[in-house]
């Protein structure tokens, strides 16, 4: 895998606070480089839906999101041809990580996979959901 020297941890962030959307449910980028990436989010009741859990489209967003975020410390910036996640077990934490990994990086597409965990109030890490998308180089 050959890493892409100008999407590093600094950048990264410097792109996720841009993006009006991660400012609004407060992403954070912890971790970046080599093809992986790691992201937080604290729960608020605004994230819910009836039952009291993340909302899947939340749940999406940050598979999503560490899915090209961990793309771009290979490749660059990228833009998602495909997203697919399934929810294990309903989303209930203080915390969401969200750890995104680069599969394989091609000329054309960039196949990365991610895992969201909820954490608990004891600190444990609760898988919750898995994603995988296709992204397409944008060529900067």
């Amino acid at each position: 895998m050959t890493v892409n020297p100008g999407f590093d941890l600094q950048r990264l962030a410097a792109v996720n606070a841009s993006a009006a959307f991660n400012r609004l449910i407060g992403l954070e980028v912890v971790a970046a480089g080599d093809g992986e990436v790691e992201l937080r989010m604290p729960w608020r009741d605004d994230f819910g839906q009836y039952a009291g859990h993340l909302h899947a489209g939340m749940i999406a967003a940050l598979l999503d999101t560490a899915c090209g975020f961990a793309a771009a410390t290979v490749v660059g910036s990228v833009t998602a041809s495909h997203f697919a996640m399934n929810c294990l077990k309903p989303a209930a934490g203080l915390r969401f990580v969200s750890k995104g990994t680069t599969v394989r990086a091609g000329r054309k597409q960039v196949f990365a996979r991610a895992e969201l965990f909820a954490e608990d109030e004891r600190g444990d890490m609760i898988l919750v959901a898995t994603g995988e998308t296709v992204l397409v180089p944008l060529g900067n």
